[in-house]
């Protein structure tokens, strides 16, 4: 059942770990966390004492700060009461707030709070200071609180208040970890009656991200010290009634730290999957006697059961996928700009259009995960249409499941296409980037002369022939006119741009509009699609860019591009220009607020027009560049694809599209140099056009330069073990020394 859920991913949190105060107003009879101020004469940390172990944490690598700390303990001592006068709090919860605001703050770590049995109030008071917040709920069993039980003297333990307090979480939407402690005398009856509770209760409010199955440890100067802990068949037993009772979707940890190195495959094979957080800081502050396992050790652990670690959140995948749902306003964009399409860390720093070489680790063997995933591979090799689940699983691949996907991609590659690479020598000519479409990825576009976001502009019939002869001149086989919808345009401002550059340039190859342009040239005459494409076709258009498409899912574009076409509209488009033979290309702008499931709807469309009529002549993956567009400053997108994404999204194409579409394009503007390389090794046979005056990426933050001369391209090419040829926008071959490209870099990379 975990295999079903969560393939051969295995999670933890790098954390460090906070005790807040460890006076307790309960005396559990197994802790040695709770103390008393004779014993501990510091009743609280500082806040400067908190913010010493956040950067450290921080300098670490960490992300989550775990606070843990005693229920109300000014309800009992005095010396704690004293305390908080002193810091001018009524209450340590009071406290809790302000010193988890400032490590958010001051080191970006995210709050993860156990802040004991709290309700309805104290969870909106602190929701805006925490990622996610966390109770054991231990046991189900009132029997334990009774007179010489565990629990006896300790009323926060009772079930039913620690259960009211778990609903009180979910009424507030609070991404919530909880669990049991086996062998505290709880029989295996009972264990199952609280796993029960925590189905219900997350069945009610889908708030549960992590269960915990927790082994009891007997601690030296308690009174449980002498009390047999539960044996590691005990603990394998409870870890699989988790899973069977919980589901496969629900993430199911057991501290690592607790068990034998050697006895963490079988946890795992039980149905754990999550080893919880994990400090290179801090200790175990709850079982000091057991310091944490070395991360080095951990992977290697996790590796020889098949399975791949992987670090995440304080909040889990499953819910930082949903920030607006589960998070307050305030953590949204901290969370959202750090997550790739699981809901997982980017771990490096790389990302679409800046300066960092990409890179994706390739490791050799094989997960748990292999066989099914060599059997889709199969299927697709076989030219299958893949299920969205099935592409689902290829884009979640791991570890060295990703060096087989990207293997096979590339053999699939060479068979189809051979080992050339392929570029076309074009120039892009942005005509105006006045926009009245409000697209949120955008950087480029501009609505009005008066714009803040730059200098908005037209460019003249004149100016526009001036570019062709120079592209011309410099050996351009191709043009490449995109612009913005200006508000005075309609469709005979594109046909007068096409006889414009067909008038200086017979036997330019002209590809041009977007979809989203010939629906407003066809729109603004009041004549249909097809009347509209047959005059284009007419005034010199040779091919379309498969642009406009972002993602063909209306849910993720009435987000990006809400006054967009739709996807039925963008289809239609392409289908009628193929229908009257305008061959076009096929993009997808991905890696913002999408998943893997409308990665593969979005693949199945293109495939599935493909095969109704064979008009697309390559794909085209772009990742999205963040920097400078509006819907990720605004905090509503995440920073783009990370590398093994990006890589990944080359691979399946190639897969998901075979035979029917034989040209992957890779993008240097995008991916640079190194990127490009990873590219052509993982299914890609394409690296697009010279460009010439690439503008939009550049606009959005990218800084890969604005065009690219061949001599790069072969030399990029080389790189990667293939030999580079020109080619023209239809993918025949050019003769270079014909051509006689003359133009120079202007960028470096």
């Amino acid at each position: 059942m975990t295999i079903e859920a969560h393939g051969p991913l295995v999670t933890y949190s790098r954390k460090i770990f906070v005790p807040l105060t460890q006076l307790c107003r309960n005396v559990c009879h197994y802790c040695t966390f709770a103390t008393t101020p004779r014993r501990n004469a510091k009743s609280f940390l500082t806040r400067e004492e908190v913010l010493a172990i956040a950067r450290a944490g921080q300098a670490a690598g960490c992300r989550e700060a775990l606070f843990t700390l005693g229920d109300r303990p000014e309800d009992r001592y005095a010396a704690a009461r004293a305390a908080l006068d002193a810091l001018g709090h009524l209450s340590t919860l009071s406290y809790l707030r302000e010193i988890a605001g400032e490590v958010l703050a001051e080191t970006g770590l995210l709050p993860h709070l156990n802040a004991g049995l709290i309700g309805d109030a104290d969870y909106a008071a602190l929701r805006p200071v925490s990622a996610s917040m966390g109770l054991m709920l231990e046991t189900a069993s009132d029997r334990l609180s009774h007179p010489g039980g565990p629990h006896f003297g300790s009323p926060d333990k009772e079930p039913a208040r620690r259960m009211e307090a778990i609903a009180a979480a979910g009424r507030a939407a609070v991404p919530f970890t909880t669990g049991l402690l086996i062998g505290i005398g709880e029989t295996r009856l009972e264990r199952i009656e609280a796993l029960i509770a925590i189905r219900d209760l997350h069945a009610r409010y889908g708030h549960i991200q992590e269960v915990i199955v927790q082994n009891f440890r007997a601690k030296s100067g308690t009174r449980m010290a002498q009390h047999p802990e539960p044996s590691l068949a005990e603990h394998l037993w409870t870890i699989a009634m988790a899973r069977l009772v919980l589901g496969p979707e629900m993430t199911i940890q057991a501290p690592p730290n607790l068990r034998a190195p050697d006895e963490l495959a079988a946890i795992l094979r039980a149905g754990v999957n999550d080893w919880g957080g994990v400090s290179p800081v801090t200790p175990d502050h709850v079982n000091p006697e057991a310091p944490w396992p070395n991360l080095e050790t951990l992977d290697r652990a996790t590796l020889a059961a098949g399975r791949v670690l992987r670090e995440r959140l304080a909040i889990g995948p499953r819910h930082a996928v949903e920030p607006d749902r589960w998070l307050d306003p305030s953590l949204r964009s901290v969370v959202r700009r750090t997550i790739d399409g699981r809901g997982l860390p980017v771990t490096d720093v790389w990302h679409p259009g800046n300066a960092v070489p990409m890179a994706v680790p390739l490791p050799s063997g094989r997960t748990i995960a292999t066989k099914l995933l060599k059997d889709i591979v199969a299927a697709a090799r076989a030219g299958e249409r893949l299920t969205v689940p099935a592409i689902v699983r290829l884009f979640e691949a791991e570890g060295a499941d990703v060096s087989l996907i990207a293997g096979a991609a590339d053999e699939l590659r060479r068979s189809v296409v051979g080992d050339d690479v392929t570029f076309v020598v074009n120039r892009n000519i942005n005509y105006t980037n006045i926009c009245v479409y409000k697209c949120g990825f955008c950087g480029f576009s501009k609505g009005s002369t008066r714009s803040q976001r730059g200098t908005a502009y037209r460019l003249d019939l004149d100016e526009v022939a001036r570019r062709v002869t120079e592209a011309v001149e410099k050996g351009a086989t191709e043009i490449c006119l995109q612009g913005g919808i200006h508000p005075s345009y309609d469709g005979n401002t594109y046909i007068d741009v096409l006889r414009a550059v067909r008038g200086v340039a017979p036997d330019i190859h002209i590809h041009a509009f977007s979809p989203l342009e010939i629906s407003h040239g066809a729109r603004t005459l009041g004549i249909p699609l097809e009347d509209f494409l047959n005059r284009a076709k007419q005034a010199g258009l040779s091919t379309l860019p498969g642009t406009a498409a972002e993602i063909l899912d209306d849910d993720v574009r009435a987000i990006v591009c809400p006054d967009k076409l739709s996807v039925a509209e963008w289809l239609e488009v392409m289908r009628t220009a193929h229908c009257i033979g305008l061959r076009s290309t096929a993009t997808i702008m991905f890696g913002h607020v999408d998943s893997y499931a409308h990665w593969a709807r979005h693949l199945l469309a293109i495939r599935d027009l493909q095969q109704e009529t064979g008009g697309f002549t390559e794909f085209v993956p772009l990742p999205f560049v963040h920097m400078n567009t509006p819907i990720w400053q605004k905090g509503l997108a995440r920073s783009g694809p990370s590398a093994r994404e990006t890589l990944l999204m080359h691979a399946v194409a190639r897969l998901v599209l075979h035979p029917l579409i034989p040209n992957i394009q890779v993008s240097w503007v995008k991916l640079g140099r190194e990127g490009v390389i990873a590219g052509l090794q993982a299914g890609a046979n394409d690296m697009g056009g010279t460009l010439m005056n690439e503008s939009i990426t550049r606009a959005a933050g990218g800084v890969n330069g604005q065009e690219c001369d061949p001599t790069w391209m072969t030399e990029v090419a080389l790189l990667a073990g293939r030999i580079a040829h020109q080619r023209t926008t239809s993918y025949g071959r050019v003769n270079r020394g014909a051509a006689s490209p003359t133009f120079a870099m202007h960028s470096s990379r």
